[in-house]
């Protein structure tokens, strides 16, 4: 859907087509009230919703009778009275509400009818739903134009309805966003290209109140007495523990690349490819096995067991992720969705640790965790507000440190230019080459928390270092020559190196605006 809308004045005889407008609108009561409002009476009514069926509208009215008692009523109209509109009405039958023209003409353009761009500036991204669709009279030689309610979902004006007319007709239901053009245009989003943010947005808050942290699970698992388990299960114990690489191997950009790829960011692309389902080197692969074999030692868990017999562990990774984590919603503060790093998040003391149902209950939150990552970072996927693709990839990956298992967070972000119309000259393709932003964290013993970001574009890297630790800020500050000139041997231009006692500091620093477009609402 594409193209543009306009928020025109609504003049109050152009509200409705002439044969709407009589002297005495009537409201007819789906169910007849006999005495509802006393004769020559009046009462006032509020609009708690509006719905169309085909040329009619379906209201819900709050009424506030003399007596000061309050009644909903439902009844339908000619006219499109917005949700929040104030009526006083009468009842000339038991069937039927009135009120007059006036107030209907009034009602009818109750709307918002223009935008204040102090309040929603140019470029602010609107999302609604449509409540109703009216093809207007046409002029003979114009084209044909449409007036729909939008109920407005996000901003300041959330709750609010607005009038607005298109070139197309908009399917009564359907949620669309738009972004504001000036005080009456609106320029409609397209699907293509674009992420369902709300959708996105629920389930990685979901996801992210279910999570725990990778450590948890890993330290359980090296830990596991010998012998004690089936020997199928302790194969796939030590094949997750083989594959997770060591500092040597990060070290590398092959082993970089290896270990990106085997993170469980992209299990479900490798499956959808044709990939055999072993994938014995893929953490999330594995993490699914382990869940798989620990799932029928649990005693009367039909729904493990019916997710087992389908196969389809990536399908009923949700269903596994309900039934195992219990509790553990309630460990601690869920973060701000696509905050980088995710915290730390240990599930709490029980008894019983050892046993298959707290394994199961660790492995399913660190499943959860890497699915935090994955929606963050498709969270953060979209056009930016200057038209720039920007492109990320978060993921988590477990690294040996000696005896220790030490959890990397990666984020990569990559920003492209929008677009040239015209054919581009060698020196302008080179200027506008992607950004590339890389964020790090990750925490070291004895050098404590640790949190890295470097932006590079045209081979010019600049980056910023942050240490928790008095000690190691300074030792770091100490050795950033030593890193420059590594760079530079690398082949970079290098700018700004610094580092910073501290944690870098939080916000949108690259804020972006989501596209919602969700036709089949």
């Amino acid at each position: 859907m594409t193209g543009e809308i306009n928020i025109l004045p609504l003049p109050p005889t152009a509200a409705v087509p002439s044969r709407q407008q009589v002297s005495g609108e009537l409201l007819k009561l789906l169910t007849p009230m006999d005495g509802l409002i006393a004769a020559g009476k009046s009462a006032d009514a509020q609009v708690l919703s509006l719905k169309q069926n085909d040329q009619t509208f379906q209201l819900l009215l709050k009424v506030t009778l003399d007596s000061g008692r309050q009644t909903t009523v439902q009844a339908t109209s000619n006219l499109p009275l917005p949700q929040g509109t104030s009526l006083t009405i009468t009842q000339p039958s038991a069937n039927n509400l009135a009120i007059t023209v006036q107030q209907a003409q009034a009602a009818n353009i109750a709307a918002l009818t223009r935008l204040d761009t102090s309040q929603l500036p140019v470029g602010t991204l609107l999302q609604g739903k449509v409540l109703t669709q009216q093809a207007l009279p046409q002029t003979p030689g114009q084209p044909a134009v449409y007036r729909s309610m939008v109920s407005l979902l996000n901003t300041a004006l959330s709750g609010s309805t607005l009038s607005i007319d298109s070139a197309q007709p908009l399917r009564i239901g359907t949620l669309l966003s738009a972004l504001v053009q000036d005080s009456q245009t609106l320029s409609f989003v397209p699907l293509a290209n674009r992420q369902d943010q709300l959708a996105i947005a629920q389930q990685l808050i979901s996801q992210q109140h279910r999570q725990g942290s990778l450590e948890g699970l890993l330290k359980v698992l090296q830990n596991l007495p010998a012998g004690t388990q089936p020997a199928q299960l302790r194969a796939t114990v030590e094949q997750l523990l083989a594959s997770l690489p060591d500092a040597q191997q990060l070290s590398s950009s092959k082993g970089l690349a290896q270990a990106l790829a085997n993170s469980g960011l992209f299990l479900e692309n490798k499956l959808l490819a044709g990939a055999p389902p072993e994938l014995t080197q893929d953490l999330k692969g594995n993490l699914l096995r382990l869940v798989a074999q620990l799932a029928p030692g649990l005693p009367a868990n039909t729904s493990f067991n019916a997710a087992i017999a389908a196969n389809t562990l990536a399908q009923a990774l949700p269903s596994f992720v309900r039934n195992a984590l219990g509790t553990l919603g309630q460990v601690s503060a869920k973060p701000h969705p696509g905050s980088f790093p995710l915290p730390s998040r240990l599930l709490q003391s029980q008894d019983g640790e050892g046993n298959l149902e707290h394994l199961l209950r660790l492995a399913a939150a660190a499943i959860s965790r890497l699915q935090s990552h994955q929606l963050a970072g498709l969270e953060q996927t979209g056009m930016t507000e200057e038209g720039r693709l920007q492109t990320t990839w978060q993921l988590e990956i477990p690294m040996r440190n000696g005896q220790d298992i030490v959890p990397l967070q990666v984020k990569l972000q990559r920003e492209d230019p929008p677009p040239r119309e015209h054919k581009e000259q060698p020196a302008e393709r080179e200027s506008r080459q992607p950004l590339w932003r890389v964020d790090l964290a990750f925490d070291l013993e004895p050098l404590g928390p640790l949190q890295v970001q470097a932006q590079l574009v045209r081979g010019s890297l600049s980056s910023q270092l942050w240490a928790e630790q008095p000690y190691t800020a300074s030792l770091i500050e100490q050795h950033l020559g030593s890193l420059r000139a590594q760079l530079l041997a690398a082949g970079l231009n290098v700018g700004e190196l610094d580092c910073h006692l501290g944690k870098p500091p939080q916000g949108p620093r690259t804020r972006l605006e989501q596209r919602w477009v969700d036709d089949t609402a």
